[in-house]
Protein backbone atom coordinates (compact mmCIF):
# COMPACT_ATOMS: atom_id res chain seq x y z
CA UNK A 1 0.00 0.00 0.00
CA UNK A 2 3.02 2.02 0.78
CA UNK A 3 5.89 1.93 -0.10
CA UNK A 4 9.57 3.86 1.09
CA UNK A 5 12.25 3.35 -1.63
CA UNK A 6 15.81 5.30 0.06
CA UNK A 7 14.86 8.29 1.83
CA UNK A 8 18.18 10.17 2.47
CA UNK A 9 18.37 13.53 3.98
CA UNK A 10 21.38 15.59 4.76
CA UNK A 11 21.73 18.77 6.98
CA UNK A 12 24.86 21.34 6.60
CA UNK A 13 25.14 23.83 9.39
CA UNK A 14 28.42 25.67 8.98
CA UNK A 15 30.97 23.19 7.87
CA UNK A 16 29.16 20.47 9.81
CA UNK A 17 27.53 17.72 7.75
CA UNK A 18 24.66 15.23 9.31
CA UNK A 19 23.50 12.34 7.54
CA UNK A 20 19.87 12.04 9.53
CA UNK A 21 18.49 9.75 6.85
CA UNK A 22 20.68 7.25 4.70
CA UNK A 23 18.43 5.15 2.01
CA UNK A 24 15.76 4.28 4.47
CA UNK A 25 13.36 1.40 2.97
CA UNK A 26 10.60 -0.32 3.72
CA UNK A 27 6.55 -1.13 3.17
CA UNK A 28 3.26 -1.15 5.26
CA UNK A 29 0.66 -3.11 3.53
CA UNK A 30 -3.04 -2.87 3.81
CA UNK A 31 -4.26 -3.56 7.79
CA UNK A 32 -0.66 -3.38 8.83
CA UNK A 33 0.44 -1.58 11.37
CA UNK A 34 4.16 -0.74 11.15
CA UNK A 35 6.17 0.24 14.05
CA UNK A 36 9.17 2.85 12.80
CA UNK A 37 11.48 3.37 16.00
CA UNK A 38 14.28 4.45 17.53
CA UNK A 39 16.06 6.28 20.27
CA UNK A 40 16.34 10.32 20.01
CA UNK A 41 18.05 11.65 16.73
CA UNK A 42 17.33 8.09 15.06
CA UNK A 43 15.91 9.88 11.41
CA UNK A 44 12.22 8.90 12.57
CA UNK A 45 10.65 12.42 12.45
CA UNK A 46 12.62 13.50 9.25
CA UNK A 47 11.38 10.23 7.55
CA UNK A 48 8.14 10.94 8.25
CA UNK A 49 8.54 14.55 7.28
CA UNK A 50 9.90 13.35 4.08
CA UNK A 51 6.75 10.98 3.49
CA UNK A 52 4.19 13.50 4.29
CA UNK A 53 6.12 16.04 1.66
CA UNK A 54 7.30 18.58 4.14
CA UNK A 55 10.48 18.13 3.45
CA UNK A 56 12.18 17.06 0.28
CA UNK A 57 15.02 13.97 0.42
CA UNK A 58 17.95 14.61 -1.05
CA UNK A 59 16.96 11.15 -2.82
CA UNK A 60 14.25 8.40 -2.61
CA UNK A 61 10.90 9.39 -2.73
CA UNK A 62 7.70 7.54 -1.16
CA UNK A 63 4.99 5.95 -3.43
CA UNK A 64 1.10 5.34 -2.65
CA UNK A 65 -1.15 3.38 -4.83
CA UNK A 66 1.71 3.63 -7.57
CA UNK A 67 1.57 7.49 -7.21
CA UNK A 68 5.23 8.90 -6.92
CA UNK A 69 6.46 11.81 -4.29
CA UNK A 70 9.24 12.89 -6.33
CA UNK A 71 6.85 12.68 -9.61
CA UNK A 72 3.44 14.34 -7.63
CA UNK A 73 3.77 15.39 -3.91
CA UNK A 74 0.93 16.48 -4.14
CA UNK A 75 -1.08 13.41 -5.14
CA UNK A 76 0.81 11.42 -2.30
CA UNK A 77 -0.06 14.35 -0.07
CA UNK A 78 -3.87 13.55 -0.28
CA UNK A 79 -3.79 9.61 0.37
CA UNK A 80 -1.65 10.37 3.66
CA UNK A 81 -3.62 10.82 7.01
CA UNK A 82 -2.05 12.32 10.37
CA UNK A 83 -2.59 11.84 13.29
CA UNK A 84 -0.16 13.74 15.87
CA UNK A 85 0.00 14.19 19.50
CA UNK A 86 0.86 17.81 19.29
CA UNK A 87 -1.83 18.45 17.29
CA UNK A 88 -4.57 21.48 18.01
CA UNK A 89 -7.64 22.58 17.29
CA UNK A 90 -8.96 25.86 16.44
CA UNK A 91 -10.41 27.82 19.05
CA UNK A 92 -12.89 29.92 18.08
CA UNK A 93 -14.72 27.23 15.82
CA UNK A 94 -17.17 24.30 16.28
CA UNK A 95 -15.44 20.90 15.74
CA UNK A 96 -18.30 20.68 12.72
CA UNK A 97 -16.70 24.13 11.33
CA UNK A 98 -13.30 22.85 12.01
CA UNK A 99 -13.53 19.22 10.12
CA UNK A 100 -15.93 21.26 7.20
CA UNK A 101 -12.38 23.63 7.16
CA UNK A 102 -10.28 20.80 6.45
CA UNK A 103 -12.36 18.56 4.18
CA UNK A 104 -12.57 22.13 1.70
CA UNK A 105 -8.60 21.77 2.24
CA UNK A 106 -9.13 18.42 0.37
CA UNK A 107 -11.84 19.66 -2.18
CA UNK A 108 -14.52 17.64 -0.98
CA UNK A 109 -17.77 18.34 -2.12
CA UNK A 110 -20.04 19.73 0.72
CA UNK A 111 -22.12 16.63 0.48
CA UNK A 112 -19.45 14.10 0.88
CA UNK A 113 -18.09 16.28 3.51
CA UNK A 114 -21.66 15.76 4.96
CA UNK A 115 -21.85 12.03 4.73
CA UNK A 116 -18.23 11.54 6.71
CA UNK A 117 -19.23 14.02 9.63
CA UNK A 118 -22.36 11.74 9.82
CA UNK A 119 -20.01 8.60 9.71
CA UNK A 120 -17.15 8.90 11.75
CA UNK A 121 -19.63 11.25 14.15
CA UNK A 122 -20.73 7.42 14.90
CA UNK A 123 -17.39 5.73 14.74
CA UNK A 124 -15.97 7.99 16.86
CA UNK A 125 -18.63 9.12 19.26
CA UNK A 126 -18.78 13.21 18.32
CA UNK A 127 -21.77 13.42 18.37
CA UNK A 128 -22.80 15.73 21.35
CA UNK A 129 -19.83 17.91 20.81
CA UNK A 130 -20.20 18.29 17.09
CA UNK A 131 -21.69 21.94 17.35
CA UNK A 132 -19.61 22.94 20.22
CA UNK A 133 -16.90 25.53 20.11
CA UNK A 134 -13.54 23.72 20.41
CA UNK A 135 -12.10 26.14 22.87
CA UNK A 136 -14.94 24.57 25.20
CA UNK A 137 -14.01 20.81 24.48
CA UNK A 138 -12.05 18.19 27.12
CA UNK A 139 -8.98 16.92 26.29
CA UNK A 140 -10.47 13.71 25.47
CA UNK A 141 -12.87 15.39 22.83
CA UNK A 142 -10.56 17.52 21.19
CA UNK A 143 -7.96 14.36 20.74
CA UNK A 144 -11.35 12.82 19.01
CA UNK A 145 -11.74 15.74 16.67
CA UNK A 146 -8.22 15.45 15.68
CA UNK A 147 -8.42 11.47 14.92
CA UNK A 148 -11.78 12.29 12.75
CA UNK A 149 -9.66 15.30 11.14
CA UNK A 150 -7.39 12.68 9.76
CA UNK A 151 -9.66 10.70 8.22
CA UNK A 152 -12.01 12.61 6.91
CA UNK A 153 -10.86 12.33 3.50
CA UNK A 154 -10.88 8.03 3.90
CA UNK A 155 -6.73 8.26 3.20
CA UNK A 156 -5.58 4.56 2.16
CA UNK A 157 -2.47 5.56 4.70
CA UNK A 158 -2.05 6.76 8.07
CA UNK A 159 0.67 8.31 9.60
CA UNK A 160 0.79 8.36 13.78
CA UNK A 161 3.61 10.09 15.05
CA UNK A 162 3.74 9.46 18.80
CA UNK A 163 -0.22 9.31 19.31
CA UNK A 164 -0.51 8.45 23.37
CA UNK A 165 1.96 11.28 23.76
CA UNK A 166 1.08 12.47 27.25
CA UNK A 167 -2.64 10.52 27.28
CA UNK A 168 -3.65 9.00 29.88
CA UNK A 169 -4.83 5.24 30.48
CA UNK A 170 -8.50 6.36 29.35
CA UNK A 171 -6.80 8.56 26.26
CA UNK A 172 -4.53 5.86 25.27
CA UNK A 173 -7.28 3.22 24.75
CA UNK A 174 -9.12 5.40 22.22
CA UNK A 175 -6.25 5.63 20.36
CA UNK A 176 -5.76 1.55 20.50
CA UNK A 177 -9.33 1.19 19.62
CA UNK A 178 -8.57 3.73 16.57
CA UNK A 179 -5.59 1.56 15.20
CA UNK A 180 -8.31 -1.29 15.41
CA UNK A 181 -11.10 0.82 13.22
CA UNK A 182 -8.21 1.68 10.64
CA UNK A 183 -6.89 -1.59 10.53
CA UNK A 184 -10.59 -3.06 9.66
CA UNK A 185 -10.68 -0.34 7.06
CA UNK A 186 -7.45 -1.68 5.38
CA UNK A 187 -5.63 1.08 6.20
CA UNK A 188 -2.06 0.85 5.72
CA UNK A 189 -0.44 2.42 9.11
CA UNK A 190 2.64 3.82 10.22
CA UNK A 191 3.32 4.50 13.71
CA UNK A 192 6.18 6.12 14.97
CA UNK A 193 6.43 6.11 19.03
CA UNK A 194 8.87 6.08 21.93
CA UNK A 195 6.56 3.68 24.08
CA UNK A 196 8.07 0.66 22.93
CA UNK A 197 5.87 -2.08 24.83
CA UNK A 198 2.97 -0.24 23.43
CA UNK A 199 4.61 -0.89 19.76
CA UNK A 200 5.28 -4.27 20.81
CA UNK A 201 1.43 -4.99 21.72
CA UNK A 202 0.40 -2.96 18.71
CA UNK A 203 2.49 -3.20 15.27
CA UNK A 204 2.74 -6.50 12.90
CA UNK A 205 6.02 -5.39 11.96
CA UNK A 206 9.07 -2.90 13.33
CA UNK A 207 11.65 -0.84 11.75
CA UNK A 208 14.59 0.10 14.10
CA UNK A 209 16.37 3.26 12.86
CA UNK A 210 19.62 4.14 14.17
CA UNK A 211 21.40 7.30 13.17
CA UNK A 212 19.97 7.60 9.76
CA UNK A 213 20.01 3.83 8.99
CA UNK A 214 17.97 0.68 9.13
CA UNK A 215 19.47 -1.70 11.23
CA UNK A 216 16.85 -4.14 11.68
CA UNK A 217 13.09 -4.61 9.40
CA UNK A 218 10.81 -7.65 10.38
CA UNK A 219 8.22 -8.96 12.52
CA UNK A 220 9.01 -10.01 16.10
CA UNK A 221 9.80 -13.33 15.56
CA UNK A 222 12.35 -12.15 12.72
CA UNK A 223 13.66 -9.16 15.49
CA UNK A 224 14.48 -11.67 17.90
CA UNK A 225 16.10 -13.96 15.74
CA UNK A 226 18.25 -11.05 14.31
CA UNK A 227 19.54 -9.68 17.51
CA UNK A 228 18.79 -12.85 20.09
CA UNK A 229 16.80 -10.45 22.25
CA UNK A 230 13.50 -11.02 23.17
CA UNK A 231 11.92 -7.62 23.10
CA UNK A 232 12.06 -4.37 21.91
CA UNK A 233 13.34 -2.73 24.82
CA UNK A 234 16.20 -5.10 25.34
CA UNK A 235 17.48 -4.59 21.22
CA UNK A 236 17.31 -1.04 21.80
CA UNK A 237 19.32 -1.05 24.89
CA UNK A 238 21.58 -3.48 22.89
CA UNK A 239 21.68 -0.41 19.72
CA UNK A 240 22.61 2.32 22.11
CA UNK A 241 25.09 0.23 24.34
CA UNK A 242 26.59 -2.79 21.89
CA UNK A 243 28.79 -5.74 23.75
Amino acid sequence: MISIQNLSKTYRTGKVRVEAVRSVSFSAQAGEVYGLLGPNGAGKTTTMRMILGLLPPDEGWAEIGGIRSDVDADGVKRQVGFVSASAGVYQWLTAREMLTFFGDIYSMPSALIDERLDELAELLQLTEFLDQRCSTLSTGQRQRINLARALLHDPPVMLLDEPTLGLDVVGSQVIFNYIDLLKSQGKAIIMCTHRLEQAQGVCSRFGLLHRGEMIHDGNLAELQQETGRENLVDMFINLLNPA
